[in-house]
């Protein structure tokens, strides 16, 4: 894989490793706070996993020569990434109704949107680049 190829994954790692330190680093305010750290280290890791997921989806349309073609994988990746985080909240819930982490889980819906923006960021960089190469 050459350089030019690895840089939008860049975006990604870096915000999840800074995400993970903070979690880790961050433990005892966070209890204090009422944070689950366990809850959102593994959330934290399950986003990044679904989202690098989402992510090679959304680039494969970018290979298309149909000019439509990007925006129904990055829609379809979004949405894809959308019904995974939903269905591994409810696991959540079901599983944990009693010892529910609220604070945890809310702040893990927010990074959904964070890891959302990263993700059609860096997808919608690479079409810009495909077509100045394409052009120039």
């Amino acid at each position: 894989m050459n350089p030019r190829a690895r840089k939008p994954y860049f975006s990604l790692v870096l915000l999840f490793v800074i995400l993970n330190a903070v979690f880790i680093a961050g433990r005892a305010p966070l209890e204090r706070a009422g944070f689950d750290q366990s809850v959102l280290l593994i959330g934290n890791v399950l986003l990044f996993l679904i989202t690098i997921g989402s992510f090679l989806v959304g680039s494969r349309g970018l290979k298309s020569s149909n000019p439509h073609a990007f925006l129904r994988s990055v829609n379809g990746s979004v949405m894809l990434k959308l019904f995974l985080c939903v269905i591994a909240a409810f696991i959540y819930i079901a599983t944990f109704k009693k010892q529910l982490n609220k604070p945890a889980l809310f702040t893990l819906m927010a990074l959904y949107l964070v890891y959302t923006f990263v993700e059609v960021s860096a997808l919608t960089r690479m079409l810009r680049n495909r077509s100045e190469n394409a052009n120039g």
